[in-house]
């Protein structure tokens, strides 16, 4: 199905897209392991770890991305660890990359009734606060994270979620080959 000549959504990724917020989750992965006297990991292979959301971002971390080694118990421990430090150092270093607010702004000036929205596999609360306070969140309709759905990323029942809502929005369908998904990964290539 051809692409409509001009798209009546866009839906953001945020990590890697939107925001580069790869040192605050390397620093977090490593507070969490030091905290269970784990060896720390070069950034660049955190970094690498980075996209399918917080549980196999830390199996991958303690080794372990199909589960074979620590009991579930022991991952949640860990997850929480992991969030509760992040929570507080989520902003630590940060950023929204250059030109991200001039290129929504100028979306926006173009075609001011373009609902645009981020779907994210990063908890949905650190996601809206991190948007709130690099003053992206004034151009997104919504924020959904890795948490707001039973599903994450590449499934796309979070991006058919937000077609429905912009279309109710516009008050007329939004078809899924007038949605464009702007990405970084190939989670993001899979779920559009």
């Amino acid at each position: 199905m051809p692409l409509a000549p001009h798209p009546r959504l866009l839906v953001f990724d945020l990590d890697g897209t939107l925001i580069d917020s790869r040192q605050d989750l390397c620093n977090s992965v490593n507070a969490t392991l030091a905290h269970f006297n784990k060896p720390r990991l070069p950034d660049t292979v955190i970094a690498s770890y980075i996209g399918d959301g917080v549980s196999m971002l830390i199996r991958r971390a303690l080794g372990d991305p199909e589960g074979d080694l620590h009991d579930e118990q022991y991952v949640t421990e860990v997850i929480t660890f992991f969030l509760d430090y992040y929570r507080l150092h989520k902003l630590d270093f940060t950023f929204a990359y250059p030109g991200v607010l001039d290129a929504l702004q100028t979306i926006r000036a173009a075609h001011p009734t373009l609902p645009m929205a981020v779907l994210t596999n990063k908890p949905v609360n650190p996601s809206r606060d991190i948007c709130a306070h690099l003053r992206l969140t004034p151009f997104f309709f919504q924020n959904y994270g890795g948490n707001s759905f039973h599903t994450k990323k590449p499934d796309p029942h979070g991006l058919l979620t937000l077609i429905g809502e912009a279309s109710a929005i516009a008050g007329q369908t939004i078809t899924p080959a007038q949605t464009i998904m702007v990405g970084d990964s190939h989670v993001d290539i899979l779920t559009a």
